[in-house]
């Protein structure tokens, strides 16, 4: 065989390859749709998950269902969705501690959030805020630094769980201000919250949606906002990155990924679909109701954002010395 045939026969044989990959993402979906949320139903994250599920079974007549497949902060309904078939039939919606914290938090982790995975889209980031007692004569960051370094110890800080975002969040900011706190941690936002209202914490990380109801009732001061820019929920509240600690990012987030292997151009119609999506204003509007803000990057965007994430939370959780067993 000649050079020239044998270069022919690779290019049909590529071709062929392209095209039978283009029919798969022409005939996608076929049959039922999974969403995989590794979380009881009823947060924010099953929430997102069920109005994309419910727009894109209307786009594409398929059902498009969500499974609640909660445990082990998460690594459960990821291992499910790791472990299936790669044909984009079986996804799961991510959020920063399954598919960034968790990796570096636990002794043995039963998959690899990069090497097992196809990020198809971010879906929302969730901010979370810095809130205190009122008792706390600090109303201003600034202040609740310059209080901390004066009296090391003295201000304990609640957090909903060892290595949650929202605990680990509080100690990047800790050593960002190079103050020390006592870590609390609780099992659940609620019970957390009830202490820090109680007077038994004195300062808590949160989620902002969880937050914002207790701060506008007066039972909580809010501080500042983790997110790069100012929230659309609470628009008066600064960023920490603007109250003195440039570059300063700790939300949640979500998104969604397909088993590693699903063909590229399911992963990328699964991708246009859900940023189609994430732009209606109904949607919109809806996440804004949950303290949520959509996203809807490239697959490439999402995989770089999941890397930094996990480079980023891998060194907070050195420093804080969390661990999980």
């Amino acid at each position: 065989m000649t050079n020239l045939t044998a270069a022919l026969c690779a290019g049909i044989a590529l071709s062929m390859v392209a095209g039978t990959a283009q029919a798969q993402a022409d005939a996608f979906p076929a049959k039922p749709i999974r969403i995989i949320v590794p979380f009881p139903a009823g947060g924010a994250t099953d929430i997102a998950a069920r109005v994309i599920a419910d727009k894109m079974g209307l786009s594409w007549k398929q059902a498009v269902l969500v499974e609640n497949r909660p445990g082990a902060g998460g690594n459960v309904g990821a291992d499910f969705v790791a472990k299936s078939a790669p044909d984009g039939y079986t996804l799961v919606m991510g959020i920063t501690g399954s598919h960034a914290i968790n990796t570096s938090l636990y002794a043995k982790m039963p998959y690899d959030p990069v090497k097992d995975f196809e990020p198809v889209t971010q879906v929302a980031v969730v901010p979370n805020v810095i809130v205190v007692h009122p008792s706390v004569p600090a109303r201003t960051l600034k202040e609740l630094v310059d209080l901390a370094k004066r009296q090391p110890g003295k201000y304990d800080y609640a957090s909903l769980g060892s290595g949650t975002a929202a605990h680990l969040g509080m100690e990047l900011f800790k050593t960002s201000a190079g103050i020390f706190m006592v870590h609390i941690p609780y099992r659940g936002s609620a019970p957390a919250v009830a202490d820090l209202i109680g007077g038994q914490v004195q300062v808590m990380m949160d989620g902002l949606p969880s937050a914002l109801p207790h701060v506008k009732a007066g039972r909580l001061r809010a501080l500042a906002v983790t997110s790069q820019k100012r929230s659309p929920a609470a628009p008066d509240l600064p960023t920490i990155a603007e109250s003195g600690y440039p570059g300063f990012y700790a939300d949640a987030w979500s998104g969604l990924f397909a088993p590693r292997g699903t063909p590229r151009a399911i992963v990328d119609k699964l991708a246009a679909e859900t940023q189609r999506i994430l732009n209606l204003p109904d949607v919109r509007e809806r996440f804004a109701g949950l303290g949520a803000e959509p996203v809807g990057s490239t697959p490439a965007e999402f995989a770089q954002h999941v890397q930094r994430e996990i480079d980023k939370w891998a060194r907070v959780v050195k420093q804080s010395g969390a661990k999980v067993d």
